[in-house]
């Protein structure tokens, strides 16, 4: 019996693709088991890199409103239009140019819209508490103008970085001083801070003195054991070494170092041409499609382009190798944690911080500098070699558990019904 009711803020969810809108998705699911109802109050956008409409089918049948904002009619009468991810150097420029202008984010732009019907929703349904989740900041500021108006409590949900991102724009001092301003205002009235990895809560405590460690939650990003349940189990190709990178490669991330490894692993390993097959699924840069054809590997390398999350798992679990590339410890990519509940054996190209020491503890992992390339075509050697032998390491049961979507759900749960215990 579903006994509150939550307000969930979130400019990215679905039908919109790509990695923002799952961990947001997911709590949404998994809210109900714990006596929580989602009302969600998401954006409208005609256009983005990539859509999934299947993804909405994960949370039919569970009476969960979705309110979006209007959007202006096409003249062409189009639903979504996908459209091509930059390359990295007119994204920077891009976002550089906004950010001198729109603060915290582009998303700015959203918030009278997003009020005005945040204000309507509150006032027709018995909303106990308020949770939003950010990239884009903006919702953070949408929520606590909601929570003040209508005397609620709420949550703020960090996916990545606020003030001291690497990949956000000051163009100058004042612009650092309103953003940090801004991100103190905003904590100073949340009542809980969630996190997806302690790097960030420790961020956070350093920047802004006045919080407690009680005050910030680490909530990990995860897998939902629903992805993997499959009606005909998946038959592998015995013949073929398959490797698989799932994703974008954001920002300053990029497929190079790795290609250029693998063609010299396909030089150097006698058989691997006939046998090895790295599939690139995702929203891919034009400049690394480019590079696939001009080191001659397009019988090798297979660029799927975006794939449903649904078909992208499939692929995860038609894999022997899963391969994630990171070259900051910032971020933390939830598909990380998506790679643990496939159980395959795992190649991380990273620095060393948390993703890396995660990995590592799942006992199923290689792992390099994100540029070493004699390192990263090393592994790959290695790799093979126990691909043919049948002794490639997975994760066990007992690891991956604790990355489990439906509990970790619960443990927001919890956060929520704490802040009506202390309101009551």
């Amino acid at each position: 019996m579903i006994e509150n009711k939550v307000l969930v803020i979130a400019y990215y969810f679905p039908p919109m693709g790509l990695s923002g809108v799952q961990r947001t998705l997911k709590f949404v699911k998994y809210l109900p088991n714990y006596s929580w109802q989602p009302i969600v109050l998401t954006s409208n956008p005609r256009s983005y890199y990539a859509f999934d409409q299947t993804l909405l089918e994960e949370i039919d049948g569970k009476d969960i409103e979705i309110f979006r904002t209007p959007r202006k009619k096409s003249k062409k009468g189009e639903d979504y239009k996908q459209v091509k991810f930059p390359s990295y150097l007119t994204q920077k420029m891009g976002r550089a140019f906004l950010q001198a202008f729109l603060q915290p984010d582009t998303k700015i732009r959203w918030k009278k819209a997003a009020l005005r019907l945040g204000s309507e929703i509150l006032k027709k349904h018995d909303v106990k508490a308020i949770f939003a989740t950010a990239p884009p900041f903006t919702d953070f500021l949408i929520a606590k103008e909601l929570a003040n108006a209508f005397q609620l409590p709420f949550i703020v949900d960090y996916r990545d970085i606020w003030v001291g991102n690497p990949f956000h724009f000051n163009i100058t001092p004042f612009h650092k001083v309103y953003a940090t301003n801004l991100e103190k205002e905003i904590l100073t009235c949340a009542d809980t801070i969630t996190v997806t990895t302690r790097h960030l809560k420790e961020h956070i405590l350093k920047r802004y003195k006045f919080l407690t460690q009680e005050d910030v939650v680490v909530i990990s990003h995860g897998y939902d054991p629903e992805d993997f349940s499959f009606e005909e189990k998946i038959k592998q190709d015995p013949k073929k070494f398959t490797i698989t990178h799932s994703g974008v490669f954001q920002d300053d991330r990029t497929p190079v170092h790795f290609l250029k490894a693998f063609s010299n692993f396909l030089e150097l390993k006698k058989g691997a041409k006939e046998h090895s097959f790295l599939k690139l699924i995702g929203v891919m840069r034009n400049e690394h499609i480019k590079l696939v054809k001009k080191l001659k590997l397009e019988s090798n390398v297979n660029v799927t382009g975006y794939l449903s999350h649904k078909d992208a798992v499939k692929n995860l679990m038609d894999s022997d190798l899963l391969w994630l590339m990171l070259n900051d410890t910032a971020r933390s990519p939830g598909k990380l944690y998506e790679y643990f509940g496939a159980k395959k054996t795992l190649l991380i190209t990273a620095p060393d911080g948390l993703m890396k020491r995660q990995a590592m503890e799942s006992k199923a992992a290689f792992c390099t500098a994100p540029n070493d390339i004699d390192a990263i075509t090393k592994a790959l050697l290695e790799l093979y070699d126990l691909w043919e032998q049948g002794k490639l390491p997975v994760p066990s049961d007992n690891f991956i558990k604790q990355f489990n979507r439906i509990e970790l759900t619960g443990y927001l749960a919890k956060e929520l019904s704490s802040l009506i215990d202390i309101n009551s």
